[in-house]
């Protein structure tokens, strides 16, 4: 009987090894089935990560060019506005000198009164000493307005 209760004993204990076996499988199994859910979720993720990557990729590109265009757009503004300071200042000096003469030429009328007898002699030159610098100053006009 003693071989009896041996076979008996060891059968036993490969099916209590056995049965643990199934339930490890089954605990096995439970894990297999979170992580095939979770590796689902993680590509989710994923495939939205990389279509976010591409929008701020695409973002940066816009706005790139949109950087470039408002350099290029400033750059013509700042060359315009030098222009028109130089030529603001090609004004301002015509301007000054334009000033000067008519005041040399207002202080030589003044000098030149009717009072003094010698006067006259030289009231003969002045008059045409004026109409020249009229002429000038109508002549200078005239090409100002011509290169506006």
């Amino acid at each position: 009987m003693a071989g009896f209760s041996l076979g008996l004993v060891i059968e036993g204990a490969v099916a209590v090894l056995l049965a643990l076996t199934i339930g490890y499988c089954v605990v096995l199994n439970g894990r297999l089935k979170r992580l095939h859910a979770d590796r689902d979720v993680l590509r989710q993720m994923i495939s939205d990560l990389v279509g976010a990557t591409n929008l701020a990729n695409q973002a940066i590109k816009e706005l790139k060019a949109t950087a470039v265009e408002a350099d290029v757009t400033l750059n013509t503004r700042l060359e315009e506005a030098e222009r028109f300071g130089i030529e603001l200042a090609n004004h301002v000096s015509a301007g000054t000198a334009l000033m000067e003469r008519i005041v040399k030429i207002t202080t030589a009328a003044r000098a030149a009164s009717p009072a003094e007898p010698a006067a006259s002699v030289q009231m003969a030159e002045q008059p045409s000493k004026l109409q020249s610098a009229l002429a000038q100053l109508q002549t200078r006009q005239r090409e100002r307005e011509n290169a506006a």
